[in-house]
């Protein structure tokens, strides 16, 4: 359901701990256009979590379940979710209000659960990374949730493997969607239609890129994939810059597929992450650069 200014908001964090600093910045801008609730358990540390898996369980169940709240916002990735990943399976689809789940990184494993069964998963901006982005990239965010319509299209992009498909966006963080494999959302990506495959990654050398994408080939998690878009991929070399860099390698493993392929979307942990909803139909125009949104990402009524 689309949202409106001065809809209920909830803000959680359900992965890593969250800098006080970055998420104030964050919270103004979502407070000047919603009325933001954040549990008080927000701030938790439990060493590279925050706080213990059932605070952050709880917190979740919460906001999903609260019938006031219009829309989930993550504060920041991280790790953590995957810990969760075997009550998260427990959660009826049915049960589950379409509401929007907002998130990248580690939220990648939430976003994958609402894709699978369409509930509304937007790729976006984390709250810690609202305050760095530009205005432009925040207003995105807002009008795709708020508008029906749909999104204006992804274009400049550049072209590595020619051609054009059509198919539903999914994906999100590689190293993310590669630890999915053996659990309930392995088929996340293989939904039995086509797909329009988004991945982007930080920190991550490119032999582990090469690791995690030939795992979800062997896996056959890649079966349904009929076009890749690459997006940011940040601080992905070797200490020494040596080796094929992180593009070469995804060229190498997913140009076996040849399917079209585009590189360059404005996605992920750079200084741009623009928004887009997983689960819309897509197309994409690799010859022109270009990524098309068919769907909007929220129902009018």
């Amino acid at each position: 359901m689309a949202l409106h200014p001065g809809d209920r908001v909830a803000v959680i964090a359900p992965s890593g701990p969250v800098s006080a600093d970055r998420l104030a910045a964050g919270l103004h801008l979502l407070r000047q256009r919603y009325e933001v609730v954040c549990s008080p358990g927000l701030l938790s540390r439990s060493g590279y979590l925050a706080g213990e898996d059932s605070r952050r369980w709880a917190e979740l169940c919460w906001a999903l379940s609260d019938p006031s709240i219009c829309a989930v916002f993550c504060a920041r990735g991280g790790y953590g979710l995957l810990r969760n990943l075997p009550l998260l399976q427990g959660l009826s689809p049915a049960g589950q209000r379409a509401i929007p789940l907002i998130g990248f990184s580690d939220i990648t494993v939430l976003l994958s659960w609402a894709a699978r069964d369409r509930l509304t998963a937007i790729h976006g901006p984390v709250v810690t990374q609202m305050g760095d982005l530009s205005p432009a990239d925040t207003a995105g965010l807002f009008a795709l949730l708020e508008e029906a319509a749909v999104t204006k299209p992804i274009s400049e992009l550049s072209s590595i493997v020619p051609g054009r498909a059509r198919g539903r966006l999914l994906g999100g963080n590689l190293e993310t969607l590669s630890r999915l494999t053996g659990t309930f959302l392995q088929g996340a990506l293989s939904p039995g239609e086509p797909v329009i495959l988004l991945i982007e990654e930080v920190g991550e050398r490119p032999y582990r890129i090469d690791r995690a994408l030939t795992q979800l080939l062997l896996s056959g998690a890649l079966s349904d994939v009929a076009g890749v878009v690459v997006g940011d991929l940040i601080r992905c070399v070797e200490a020494d810059g040596s080796g094929p860099t992180a593009l070469e390698v995804i060229i190498e493993r997913l140009g076996t597929l040849g399917i079209p392929m585009v590189a360059g979307a404005p996605i992920g942990h750079g200084p741009r992450n623009r928004a887009v909803p997983l689960g819309a139909m897509v197309e994409l125009a690799s010859d022109a650069g270009r990524l098309e949104f068919l769907e909007g990402a929220v129902d009018p009524h």
